[in-house]
């Protein structure tokens, strides 16, 4: 292994394999001292634990030191003896290969340190020089590379062509058979770096992928006509729901029954191959779902709403049902997932009515957090382009769907939920090729998906990781709840379009402790609250309002000028261009101290009308304690928010991770 990492360039120390039984360390005598000794063998992964490293050795001292290692480390295969490196920072580099990514990388600070602190940072291979150099900032160790105390900065150019050796384009990732593979300890000096132990466990290489061909899915969203397979004649079941929504929806509409001329007012016929139509919905038993979809032919698209297959431990009937689609030349959606909603092409799998088209696309792998997502959006103000749930994905995945978003006229954010990507390495590429602001919701990223791993980089890599190095090299939004989806997606909606005229956030609002939360609340979400330029503080004693600070403590209520506040921002972008303007304020107090909806009202068009006459600030209003109001008040006010252009938020955390979200697009 040492002599692989030297033919691609990797600094190692000098050293002798000496054997086991017969231990011959005359070659030793070559070695500069100070010598290391080391013992290797199967399964021998922590060598300082087992007692199966001596450091500080003179070639003399060596058959002592490997009798001693013998008598403690039983079923060890031999011996290293190298040069022992320059004391400096300790460091591990690692690769592993991700079931659903492919390979990772991973640094971190190594040596005894790596499993006690577990301080490493991800990211998916190739890196970047950029990626690099951002994962040694992110690591909380990052300050002893720059020195400190007495000791010069390490050689971080150095480290940083380590990792681009190891993960980037052309790296070593690309030439082996990709296990675990792991440089612990690599030693960082002044001088450079040093691999000082390496592990590699190699697999059977997975199978070649097949370049992604990417349907049209265009007829999936605006079908001319729509089958439904599985409603009933006689006792309503859940095909004979979806028939009513599709009534209701005004799209053109056929049941399959098999001796029935219609289903509840609906045309019927006696089977799909005898259906018009680009979209049929299936609900029937899972038994039944192959011989059904294999009379596809001609349906361009087939959705099989019923579940008992892959998820309920029948792999096998999932393969069956992928085959019949496959034979039938029709695409899979499912099993196992609720269907498409899109109010452009009358797509629905939800009652109620649907909502106006407008420009953010949902992928799902649930068909229950979908409708969730869907009705509670709306209710906020969101419009959708595309909505689409996968489910099992046994065909059509999220990859394949997001790749056809990139040229999707209609769609201007994407929102994911995910819970097996299915094809994470197309997911991933799929996410780096999308020009616009995607946000990522993953369920199951709690799991200890690498239990049985055999090496330090095994254990420290898990399934929540990966995910936020997908997000961060994809310049996507992670965020950790439903709330926060549709909160991320209601703020991209309204400011999507807009190219702000500077960086950092305002926090305005009225004085007392929901400042100083509200302070909080911004930097646990990773959001900068500048300082205010201090030349605006003459102008804002003048409007009556201290220079107090960011978050600014600006009075807002029921007695107050609804202006005051846009003032107060007006002035202070005239000499600083903030990206985003967090207006709060707290609904109690209009109705506590006065009953005052219409004041509550004027304050939102004076925001509305402050955001229309600076179209580069990203204006976003919290209505704290919003409860409080009247019925329909608050309803009020979010239409005159969003009618401006402007999200609505009930909490300061809610409206911060929103920003927060924002403020990822185009970061990678």
């Amino acid at each position: 292994m040492k002599a692989l990492l030297r033919e691609a360039g990797v600094p190692v120390p000098r050293g002798v394999v000496v054997a086991r039984d017969l231990p011959d360390f005359r070659a030793a005598r070559e070695l500069a001292e100070p010598l290391v000794l080391k013992a290797f063998g199967p399964g021998l992964v922590h060598k300082s634990e087992a007692g199966a490293v001596e450091l500080g050795l003179r070639a003399a001292d060596l058959p002592a030191a490997a009798a001693r290692m013998r008598a403690r480390v039983p079923g060890l295969a031999g011996f290293l003896v190298e040069e022992q490196a320059a004391a400096g920072v300790e460091l591990i580099v690692g690769l592993v290969r991700d079931p659903a990514f492919g390979p990772v990388l991973l640094a971190g600070l190594g040596g005894v340190w790596t499993e006690t602190l577990r301080d490493t940072a991800l990211r998916l291979c190739p890196v970047s020089e950029r990626d690099a150099r951002a994962m040694l900032g992110s690591l909380r160790a990052a300050p002893l590379l720059g020195g400190g105390r007495g000791r010069p900065p390490v050689d971080v150019a150095a480290l940083v062509e380590l990792l681009l050796t190891v993960g980037g384009a052309g790296g070593l990732w690309e030439r082996l058979e990709l296990g675990e593979f792991e440089l612990n300890p690599v030693i960082a000096t002044g001088d450079g770096v040093t691999a000082v132990d390496a592990r590699y466990l190699p697999t059977a290489a997975p199978p070649p992928s097949h370049d992604l061909v990417t349907a049209d899915f265009l007829p999936l969203f605006e079908p001319r006509a729509v089958a439904v397979v599985g409603a009933s004649a006689t006792r309503p079941n859940f095909g004979n729901m979806f028939l009513d929504f599709y009534r209701a929806a005004g799209v053109p509409l056929v049941a399959v029954h098999p001796r029935a001329a219609e289903v509840a007012g609906v045309p019927a016929v006696p089977s799909l191959a005898a259906a018009d139509v680009d979209y049929a919905l299936v609900a029937v038993p899972a038994e039944r779902c192959a011989e059904v979809v294999g009379q596809a032919a001609g349906v361009p698209f087939v959705q099989v709403m019923s579940g008992g297959f892959g998820e309920a431990g029948r792999a096998g009937l999932e393969e069956e049902l992928a085959a019949a689609a496959r034979a039938a030349g029709t695409r899979l959606l499912g099993p196992n997932c609720m269907g498409v909603y899109c109010p452009r092409g009358r797509q629905t799998f939800v009652g109620g009515g649907m909502g106006p088209p407008g420009s953010v696309a949902l992928i799902s792998q649930s068909g229950g957090l979908a409708g969730e997502v869907i009705k509670v959006g709306e209710r906020r103000g969101l419009a959708f382009s595309r909505v689409v749930t996968v489910g099992n994905a046994a065909d059509v995945t999220p990859a394949e769907l997001l790749r056809w978003l990139v040229g999707d006229p209609e769609t201007r954010a994407v929102g994911l939920y995910l819970e097996d990507p299915r094809d994470g390495r197309r997911l991933f590429e799929a996410l780096r090729a999308l020009d616009r602001p995607v946000v990522l919701l993953v369920g199951g990223r709690t799991g200890q998906g690498r239990a049985a791993a055999a090496s330090h980089t095994g254990g420290l890599v898990s399934d929540r990781r990966v995910w936020e190095a997908v997000a961060e090299q994809a310049g996507a939004a992670l965020v950790s709840s439903q709330d926060d989806l549709i909160g991320a997606l209601a703020y991209l909606q309204a400011h999507g379009g807009r190219a702000p005229g500077g960086d950092g956030v305002l926090v305005v609002g009225p004085s007392g402790g929901a400042s100083v939360l509200a302070a909080d609340a911004f930097d646990a979400a990773g959001v900068r609250l500048d300082p205010l330029p201090g030349e605006v503080a003459g102008e804002l004693r003048e409007l009556g309002v201290p220079a107090s600070g960011n978050p600014l403590e600006v009075p807002v209520g029921p007695r107050g000028r609804p202006g005051l506040v846009p003032d107060v921002v007006a002035a202070i972008l005239r000499r600083r261009a903030y990206r985003d303007v967090v207006a709060h304020v707290n609904v109690q107090a209009f109705f506590t101290y006065g009953d005052a909806p219409e004041a509550l009202r004027g304050y939102a068009r004076a925001l509305a009308a402050a955001q229309e006459g600076l179209p580069r600030t990203r204006f976003t209003l919290v209505t704290r304690n919003g409860e409080c109001a009247p019925p329909g008040v608050e309803d009020e006010v979010r239409r005159i928010a969003t009618a401006a252009g402007i999200p609505l938020y009930r909490s300061m955390e809610a409206a911060a991770a929103a920003v927060a979200a924002g403020g990822r697009h185009g970061a990678a």
